[in-house]
């Protein structure tokens, strides 16, 4: 140790881009930030060049976006904050997910081999990849029939997004590409490959997206000899590698890559991760009982417990999934910010927009404010959180959104105000759920874009749920906690940490101001929420399924040859 400061790198790979961020070990400042916007977007109207179009609900992107990332924003970080090379000892990535790609034997994308890429299976299938719905109904009823264990492991139900839906889908609708895949690799699991040489699979992705798990391992080939002959070797096969833990080295960074990304050959480079888990150590939590919020368009819940539990609606326990040592459970909102972006896009009266422009202010800042001179209560609306369907605990996506209350006298700010009480309600939902299971939940930590915009959002979140908010003070909290597994790949002899404890003691960080509950807001909400509770069991439960039937009619309405029938 030669005395000067370390850092690690943490990439955060995005929907639409990449964000590098420059981390000073010994206190977790980030020195500087730089922003890579994918030059192929997301592929979801026609393949790059061939221009062949794609099918409905299809989300591909291009594998060389990703290393792009690494060129440009990786030197960037570096010629912005001058430090040496030397001093950086680790880099870790996080990713959306799940993102996964078919290989070849040499770990190079099918879809750049040039008698390939025409076909849309040999893409990166990115997250919100929906085309494989079938496979997911077939991969749920199959499991449900035969009464797989794993299937409560993920409320009941996988999703099309997966790892194993995809597969599915690449095998059913291009048998030729699945035989020529030599592995299918999650992108964050590819891009560790690509700087170290070897692909290594992480225990994040593989446990929430692959249904692995770390004492019985991935579903057994009866069950997949029973859902499609062809894949009953699948997971010996073009699933094999290593799963290891979060905070793991993965290898170290080869003469090549570190030339290409400005920094030192034979740096730590850690296991991939899932962007959402990335941010709970970054917020301080490596213990039970405090539950992560990570708040944007949607919310991830994340929450740490020291025994595996089945808990109504929720995505995923796995074991070493977010911190080693404990398991990792998820739960979520599939609508939050959305919701608030429906309605000032498409539901806020002229005149709003008018009153929020003379104010010079952001329609959001507007209708926040004058909500915010609401007290609870006070619109006599109460609202149900389904503009998206339901992720947790109903998991039902076919959920949708009410609003219940309104009169000729109700006021935009009141629907505005309304709709961020919904989203609180459907948190305390969730939160419940765990208790319910057995599973502490004392306090709540929020991260992302909107406890950082929104201060009205997370006192109401703290008053529905009667539980102090805290929030991180980093802007970019996957990609810091990206950085902080970075420095624990590189271990505390290289100048970084042992465990991922450690560096979250030196490195986290969180806001000195909190979100404390008002003991006259929670009465009235405890009020409100018994409310939300009824129509959240009366529609969601089955009494009354006019949501469903409403779809239904919208479908046939909507398809005139379905109308003949």
């Amino acid at each position: 140790m030669d005395g000067r400061d370390k850092y690690a790198i943490g990439v955060d790979y995005g929907t639409q881009s990449g964000r590098a961020v420059l981390v000073k070990l010994s206190n977790g400042e980030e020195v500087a930030e730089h922003v890579t916007p994918y030059r192929h977007h997301v592929i979801d109207e026609q393949l790059p060049v061939s221009g062949i179009k794609l099918g409905h609900d299809w989300a591909l992107q291009h594998p060389l976006d990703y290393l792009e990332v690494l060129e440009q924003s990786v030197p960037a970080v570096m010629k912005e904050s001058g430090v040496s090379a030397e001093d950086v000892i680790g880099i870790g990535i996080d990713f959306t997910a799940c993102t996964m790609l078919p290989i070849d034997e040499n770990g190079t994308p099918l879809c750049l081999i040039d008698e390939l890429k025409i076909n849309p299976h040999s893409w990166v299938k990115l997250w919100k990849h929906h085309a494989a719905q079938e496979e997911a109904n077939r991969i749920n009823e199959l499991a449900s029939s035969r009464g797989e264990k794993w299937l409560a492991r993920y409320g009941g139900k996988i999703s099309s997004e997966w790892m194993f839906a995809k597969v599915f889908q690449i095998l059913n609708e291009a048998p030729d590409i699945y035989d020529r895949a030599d592995q299918f690799v999650e992108a964050t699991d590819w891009v560790i490959g690509q700087m170290t040489g070897r692909i290594v699979r992480n225990s994040c992705t593989a446990g929430y997206k692959a249904i692995w798990h770390k004492t019985d391992g991935y579903p057994n080939a009866a069950f997949l000899q029973a859902l499609d002959p062809r894949l009953a070797n699948l997971t010996e096969t073009k699933l094999r590698g290593e799963v290891v833990p979060l905070g793991t080295k993965a290898g170290e960074l080869t003469p090549e890559m570190a030339s290409r990304m400005g920094l030192a050959a034979g740096t730590a480079v850690a296991v991939g991760n899932v962007d959402a888990h990335a941010a709970v150590p970054a917020v301080g939590v490596v213990t039970p009982g405090k539950l992560v919020m990570a708040m944007g368009t949607s919310i991830c819940h994340l929450l740490l417990g020291d025994e595996e539990r089945e808990v109504e609606g929720m995505c995923g326990v796995v074991e070493d999934g977010i911190i080693p040592g404990y398991f990792g459970y998820e739960a979520g909102q599939s609508a939050v910010g959305d919701i608030f972006e429906w309605y000032v896009e498409e539901a806020v009266p002229a005149y709003m927009l008018k009153e929020a422009e003379a104010a010079d202010e952001n329609v959001h800042v507007y209708l926040t404010r004058k909500a915010s001179e609401l007290v609870p209560g006070q619109s006599g609306l109460v609202a149900l959180d389904w503009w998206n369907g339901n992720r947790s605990v109903l998991v039902d996506t076919d959920l949708t959104g009410v609003m219940l209350g309104m009169t000729l006298l109700t006021k935009p700010w009141e629907v505005y105000r309304a709709l961020l009480e919904a989203t609180a309600f459907g948190t305390r939902k969730i939160v419940e759920a765990f208790h319910n299971s057995g599973i502490e939940v004392s306090e709540l930590y929020a991260c992302g874009g909107l406890p950082q915009k929104n201060a009205l959002l997370m006192q109401i979140y703290a008053d529905v749920t009667n539980r102090e908010i805290k929030v991180a003070a980093s802007k970019q909290t996957p990609a810091l906690g990206a950085a902080m597994f970075g420095a624990v790949a590189a271990g505390a002899e290289r100048g970084g940490y042992d465990s991922i404890v450690e560096a979250a003691e030196r490195m986290a960080r969180v806001r000195e101001e909190t979100y404390k509950p008002i003991p006259a807001n929670v009465a009235v909400y405890d009020k409100l929420y018994a409310e939300y509770y009824a129509l959240h069991d009366y529609f969601g439960r089955g009494a009354n399924d006019v949501m469903k039937r409403l779809k239904a009619i919208k479908e046939q309405t909507g398809n005139p040859f379905l109308l003949i029938k």
